[in-house]
């Protein structure tokens, strides 16, 4: 005998939803893949592996990971702050967090390049020590530390709550010290979340361009990204060749996602 669900309409909904998820999602990035499957392999490798290209794949892979790892550091201190402590203005540090989120990219791309320009408030000090910012890949990084932080932050910070003071107390009462409570106890526990902030701020990070181009300089083989190569291949008509280099960032998109669900079951598995 079937049993019915206590949940009327499930059919309908999870047509609709499919049906929406396939007009919005899948159907575009499937044309993408159709439209780089009918060039060929050579054809393919020619466009997408091109040495311009590969240069925009170290830039945007690496800077996007050195701006993922110092998010990680930094939005644990932040989230530990935001949890552990309660000192006036919170809120409105925990919503300046929240800030890359709502701001558009082009204008934290402008307010960057005026900031950590040779001229602006921070670059005119570092200028002089010999750190150029702006329009080198180090301006990649910073851009893409600016967009990452809220992931990292995000993800710790409900992991964080739920863990509690008596956690830290029980550790104490045994003899452990701050360190090695933190290194045996809480970082186990938060380990799933800072990883999944990190995958999160990396995926975002290979793909991020409005707050980049700015900053970036975007001089090939040394400050160019691959979205901006996309970006010329279209803007030269070569619609071939902006859809292989797309096809490889979903790719690595893809391969993101299946990381993040990957540790989230782990982190399930852990729990159980």
């Amino acid at each position: 005998m079937r049993r019915r669900s206590i949940l009327p309409g499930f059919g309908l909904t999870l047509g609709v939803s499919l049906f929406y998820l396939s007009l919005i999602v899948l159907v575009p990035l499937s044309t993408v893949f159709a439209k780089s499957a009918g060039m060929g392999p050579e054809a393919f490798a020619r466009a997408a592996f091109a040495p311009r290209t590969l240069a925009a794949y170290r830039l945007s892979f690496g800077a996007a990971a050195a701006a993922a790892a110092i998010d990680m550091a930094a939005g644990l201190l932040v989230a530990w702050v935001l949890v552990r402590y309660r000192f006036p203005g919170r809120r409105l540090v925990s919503a300046m967090v929240d800030l890359p989120f709502a701001l558009p990219t082009a204008v934290a791309g402008i307010a960057l390049t005026a900031l950590y320009s040779d001229t602006g408030w921070v670059g005119r000090w570092l200028a002089p020590l010999g750190i150029k910012v702006a329009y080198t890949p180090l301006g990649v990084i910073v851009a893409l530390i600016f967009i990452g932080l809220p992931f990292i932050v995000r993800s710790v910070e409900p992991v964080l709550a739920d863990l509690g003071h008596d956690v830290e107390e029980a550790s104490a009462s045994l003899g452990a010290g701050r360190f090695t409570t933190f290194r045996r106890v809480i970082l186990p526990a938060i380990a799933p979340a800072l990883l999944t902030g990190f995958a999160l701020a990396f995926a975002r990070g290979i793909g991020e361009y409005g707050s980049v181009i700015f900053i970036a300089g975007n001089m090939p083989f040394h400050s160019e990204i691959a979205p901006l190569r996309i970006v010329s291949q279209l803007e030269s008509f070569d619609y071939a060749g902006a859809t292989a280099i797309a096809v490889v960032m979903l790719a690595v998109s893809f391969g993101m996602l299946l990381v993040i669900n990957l540790i989230q079951i782990w982190s399930r598995g852990r729990m159980a």
